[in-house]
């Protein structure tokens, strides 16, 4: 995690980022619709609500997620935030006084804007650029693997029958039967094979040609580098929830330039990360302020061709993970791009600019400015196309729960470094989260699925399974 100033402090003056949160405000920007500038913030209390950020490339989203998770740290929210490009990373390092900033600061009346750094924790899932993300198989299910493999329908069947079996085999005395890795699963599909005449009457039938299928798809993530998210230690899902010994909430943020190579695998993750948080936390209904923030960029990777399991498995995560105490915020180009039964879930909006060169272009435009509640002295449809970099159509959720009339906002400058950490920079921010690297760095291979079916196929191990079958007891927990 950063130090107080992060790398290359500059000696200058640092800013306090409390100034931009206050009476459970976060300031977003300023809008001049009015006659008089007005701050436009998200209310704490209601940032549980969930929101949308979209607009065209270039058009300043990367900047507006910063401004967020700068001003959910400040306000001692912890972040979790997928970096695409590599830019969110500046966010733990002060931020210099660039002209083009302290322009924006002073044309929206910020008269105490200055740069500071902000409490970071850095994450891969290959392990390079962050401490290595983890989960077990076992943990994923049939469901989300099944989507990352593109499998069938009946292909899926079986993955679920070698999930079934892999638990009965455990139930009935062989705890080490657990499918942790890839390697784990491979064996265990390839046992089913092998025993496909003799699982048919309680599980069903199992085709070898299927299993084949199932193998290569296994060899294809293998080589797309899945292997590597898969195993032990596992992933706590609470260690995103901390904040640093000022009190602010760490951002967390996940290294995604290569993980974007395999989309389909960063979706399942983004998936497998909110269902592991619904399915860990307690209730707590309304809170002052949110436990935890996920902000996911190219939320559509989310919905593309996802199976009508998966997008109610999203609709329901996004509807009751609020009552959780989380609050999840969508950044794509387009509102489109988000299924309306998700979309109806997110309260606060930012709409960057969108360009129209063709009719369905145009129509997405209109589609997108009818989200909003209207305001009098703005034509929305004609002001998204009209936006300049770094400014925005804003509607925040206000009292109990009504979203505000759109407003023109310029979003504010940024604390931290606009841009990127050097290489150097995040290693050394890295290796000083001793927490993190004494917890996640090493891996574990313990004894599971695969070794377990391996000593299966030598002579001992049949006999020593057959007794255990008839004396369970016999071989104790470690038999």
């Amino acid at each position: 995690m950063t130090g107080k100033h992060g790398p290359e402090d500059s000696g200058e003056a640092v800013a306090d980022p409390r100034d931009y949160v206050q009476d459970g405000l976060i300031l977003i920007g300023v809008s001049k619709s009015g006659h008089e500038p007005a701050a436009e913030c998200i209310e704490l209390a209601l940032a549980n609500r969930h929101g949308l950020i979209t607009g065209a490339t270039g058009t300043g989203k990367t900047v507006t997620l910063q401004v967020l998770a700068e001003g959910f740290s400040a306000a001692g929210v912890p972040v979790f935030a997928s970096d695409i490009k590599g830019d969110l990373s500046g966010i733990a390092a002060k931020g210099t006084p660039a002209p083009k900033l302290v322009e924006r600061a002073k044309e929206i009346g910020l008269t105490n804007y200055g740069n500071t750094s902000f409490p970071t924790a850095f994450w891969d899932i290959f392990g390079k650029d962050g401490h290595p993300v983890r989960a077990a198989v076992q943990e994923m299910g049939p469901l989300l693997l099944s989507r990352l493999m593109e499998l069938t329908e009946p292909q899926e069947g079986v993955l679920n029958i070698a999930f079934r079996w892999a638990e009965d085999e455990r139930a009935a005395g062989d705890a080490k039967m657990t499918i942790l890795d890839l390697q784990d699963l491979r064996a265990v599909i390839d046992e089913m094979g092998k025993k496909a005449s003799t699982l048919r009457s309680k599980y069903g039938h199992v085709a070898p040609a299927t299993v084949g299928v199932i193998q290569r798809r296994l060899l294809v993530l293998e080589e797309q580098g899945a292997d590597r998210f898969f195993g032990e230690p596992a992933l706590d899902i609470m260690d995103f929830l901390k904040v640093d010994a000022d009190g602010r909430g760490i951002v967390n943020v996940l290294a995604a330039e290569k993980l974007m190579n395999t989309p389909r695998l960063y979706a399942t993750f983004l998936l497998w990360l909110l269902t592991e948080l619904f399915e860990k936390l307690p209730e707590v209904g309304d809170l002052e302020k949110p436990k935890l923030v996920f902000l996911f960029d190219e939320a559509h990777l989310l919905f593309n061709d996802a199976p009508k399991a998966v997008l109610e498995q999203v609709e329901r995560v996004s509807r009751l993970i609020r009552s959780k105490g989380v609050g999840v915020y969508y950044v794509t180009q387009s509102p489109s791009d988000v299924p309306d039964r998700v979309s109806a879930q997110l309260g606060n909006r930012i709409q960057h600019a969108l360009r129209a060169f063709t009719p369905r272009e145009q129509k997405a435009i209109r589609a997108a400015a009818e989200t909003f509640r209207p305001n009098p002295s703005i034509d929305t449809e004609r002001a998204i196309q009209e936006l300049r970099v770094g400014e925005a159509l804003v509607s925040l959720l206000r009292g109990k729960g009504e979203p505000s009339m759109v407003e023109r906002t310029l979003i504010r400058p940024p604390m931290s470094r606009v841009g990127p950490l050097t290489a150097e920079e995040r290693k050394k921010l890295i290796a000083a989260d001793s927490d993190n690297v004494k917890k996640y760095a090493k891996g574990l291979d313990r004894e599971s699925a695969h070794e377990r079916l391996q000593d299966r196929s030598t002579m001992l191990g049949q006999l020593k399974h057959s007794a255990k079958k008839v004396f369970p007891g016999l071989f104790g927990s470690k038999g």
